[in-house]
């Protein structure tokens, strides 16, 4: 057998027993000698580098963090569905329907209900069968591109098995299993960060992250439950369970529990067996999802602005309990929030047992007249989060127990907090603050910030745990030896990073104020302050009404601005930044004086650039004095087309706007630079 054939042999049952174990739940061989079977395909690959196919398993791994996420129009809108909480309502429901199609209520109309997975809207787009594009839902037009952390879920197939439509968007939920939620947080809790509060934030936030590589560790699954084709293509099938049915076929995971419902009294039986039996299930589910079956008749009914006329989605009621609340501490989060939260007596609620609630800030506690040591009634928000509804004051003990208030200073760093004018949350503003650091320095050292390479999370984590790292200044006294003491480093590494370390000191002005995570300035902001500013030091002198004088900041960004570096620990901090070498000023402060050849020019990316990242380009773009837009209209100047350009590039030809290659985009750089 040469190698080639070997390869696609190992190549095809490593798919075989993916598909068994990660979409049919039905592994068919152990761990061990699945494992085996990996281990051999990527050895025959790395001797035999030329026959690497990009849809190979092995290639689901993730690489370095990305550099941002491109937005991507959906083939058509991506819409929400209207809710019903109970029978009456799922009546109503079937009435309009009925009245929309000119039928008797009595017709028993064929609906398809589906477990209503609580995730993260994806849109999966193949061409030819290959998996191209995984696309968030976004605004509902269009959404982040994010396929680079879908390749990694081992459920998504990178290649349908057959007959599929030479282009089709398929689109479904990421989630996360309970089992793999449950080992996420446990592990989070080990190593002193704290615990996700849902799987469905938990999930969303995991696919936005930028390191694919992380994503891979979490767990995620999809299911999908919808094919879109485009205009004028044959549909996949007349009926939804036809789809379902097609999708399953092809290779994709499917939730298994869809039942065809002749009738309303039907979809009301369904719902009501899963109130409690969704407990039992290996994900969270918190409603059930109800289509009319019959493709031509969904069309007959069309959509509002909003919801498709043809479905809604029956939301199981929020289940409640009584427990004892023991007492109520305070979390900090990344950007110096404050806010308070229940520690309870463990209680069953939803098929979990609950130790921890939500009490949304200090307010809300007093407003409720919730105190440490009642008896409360708990409940699950949206069937996810708990918390605390009030207390049961028929069972308030005699004297009743003393009213809660905020701590005065933080738990964390015993810095004094502060609670901003006309905001309600109670904040931190040490950003050196040991609660905040952690994610904080993971912001600081981003691609968008300081531009660090090689300072992730795990590298992070190790710096705070050895107290290597206390504040941000901290990371400019690094040296090679610490660096390479550290586990899974080594000098080669280690010398890597202090290099990526001493070249972020000459960083610009904007990318020092967006990498110090200051409430409310993100990287627009942080340009425009630096733009007008030139320098931190001049900031840190400005008034707030200065401040608010810049084009693109308003009141709220000036005033946090302002309690930013009037804060004692971040002024300290900043000039210990300055001792150790960081420039944090521009050489050419006065970019209003600098000339502006693509004034007024607006271009659009898509596809991907061999000679820069999309952030490169754009940031070339806005210096010559243009702007990046993420759609095309007809006011675009012109769109950039790398490899793998997308329906940007058709739109901008069906508009007419010019189309430019790398190499001709290149040129309009180098001809605009030696007109400036």
């Amino acid at each position: 057998m040469t190698p080639a054939e070997r390869l696609a042999e190992l190549r095809a049952r490593v798919r075989y027993y993916e598909e068994r174990y990660y979409v049919r739940d039905a592994p068919e061989i152990s761990d061990a000698e699945f494992d085996a079977l990996m281990r051999e395909l990527l050895a025959l690959e790395a001797h035999h580098p030329d026959l690497v196919d990009p849809d190979s398993p092995t290639q689901r791994v993730g690489g370095r963090p990305a550099d941002g996420f491109a937005t991507v129009d959906h083939l058509e809108p991506m819409l929400s569905l209207d809710n019903a909480y109970s029978a009456t309502d799922l009546r109503d429901f079937h009435g309009r329907v009925c009245r929309g199609l000119d039928v008797s209520e009595d017709s028993a109309l064929a609906y398809v209900a589906e477990l209503k997975i609580d995730g993260l809207s994806i849109a999966l787009t193949y061409e030819g069968a290959r998996l191209r594009r995984g696309v968030t839902r976004g605004d509902g037009v269009r959404g982040e591109d994010v396929t680079s952390n879908i390749r990694v879920l081992r459920s998504v197939p990178l290649t349908l098995k057959t007959d599929a439509p030479a282009m089709l968007e398929v689109r479904g939920e990421v989630y996360f299993p309970r089992a793999e939620f449950a080992r996420v947080n446990e592990e989070r809790e080990k190593e002193g960060e704290p615990a996700f509060a849902n799987p469905r934030n938990a999930a969303a936030g995991t696919i936005r992250t930028l390191d694919s590589a992380a994503v891979s560790r979490r767990g995620l699954r999809v299911f999908v439950y919808q094919t879109v084709v485009p205009a004028g293509a044959a549909l996949v099938s007349d009926t939804h369970g036809g789809v379902l049915q097609t999708l399953s076929d092809w290779g994709l995971p499917v939730e298994g529990h869809w039942t065809r419902c002749a009738g309303v009294d039907a979809l009301i039986e369904f719902c009501d067996s899963w109130r409690e039996a969704r407990h039992d299930l290996p994900f969270e589910t918190d409603g059930v999802v109800i289509k009319l079956d019959d493709m031509a008749l969904r069309a007959r009914l069309g959509a509002t602005a909003k919801f498709p006329r043809w479905a809604t989605a029956f939301k199981f009621p929020a289940e409640q309990a009584r427990t004892r609340l023991l007492r109520i501490d305070v979390n900090v989060g990344r950007t110096g929030a404050v806010t308070p939260f229940a520690v309870l007596e463990p209680v069953r609620l939803g098929g979990t047992t609950v130790q921890l609630a939500t009490l949304h800030n200090e307010q809300e506690v007093s407003r409720r007249d919730i105190r440490p040591g009642d008896l409360v009634l708990v409940e699950k928000g949206g069937d996810i989060i708990p918390k605390v509804i009030g207390p049961v004051l028929d069972a308030r003990s005699a004297p009743p127990p003393a009213p809660w208030s905020m701590p005065a200073a933080c738990p964390a760093c015993e810095q004094s907090l502060a609670r901003p004018k006309d905001e309600v949350v109670w904040r931190c503003e040490n950003a050196s603050c040991p609660a905040r650091l952690r994610r904080g320095l993971e912001h600081f050292a981003a691609r968008k910030a300081m531009n660090i390479e090689g300072l992730g999370e795990a590298l992070v984590n190790q710096l705070i745990d050895a107290s290597l790292v206390r504040s941000f200044s901290d990371i400019y006294r690094l040296t090679t030896e610490q660096l390479a003491a550290l586990d899974r480093m080594g000098p080669k590494s280690a010398t890597n990073v202090v290099a990526e370390i001493e070249k972020s000191k000459s960083a610009d002005v904007w990318r020092v104020l967006h990498a110090l995570g200051i409430r409310h300035v993100g990287e627009g902001a942080a340009r425009a302050l630096a733009k007008a500013f030139g320098s931190v030091a001049a900031l840190r002198v400005a008034t707030v009404e200065q401040i608010e004088s810049v084009g693109e900041i308003g009141p709220v960004v000036a005033r946090s601005v302002r309690v930013f570096f009037d804060e004692p620990a971040n002024a300290s901090m900043l000039d210990d930044m300055a001792a150790q070498g960081v420039v944090m000023a521009d050489a050419h402060a006065d970019a209003d004086s600098a000339p502006r050849p693509w004034a007024g020019w607006t271009f659009v990316l898509t596809g991907t650039l061999a000679g820069r990242t999309r952030d490169d380009a754009a940031e070339a773009i806005e210096r010559l004095g243009g702007k990046v837009s993420g759609s095309v209209s007809k006011k675009s100047r012109f769109v950039v087309a790398g490899a793998d350009a997308g329906s940007k590039l058709d739109k901008a030809r069906t508009l007419g706007v010019e189309v430019l290659d790398e190499a001709q985009f290149e040129a309009l750089i180098l001809n605009a630079a030696d007109s400036v």
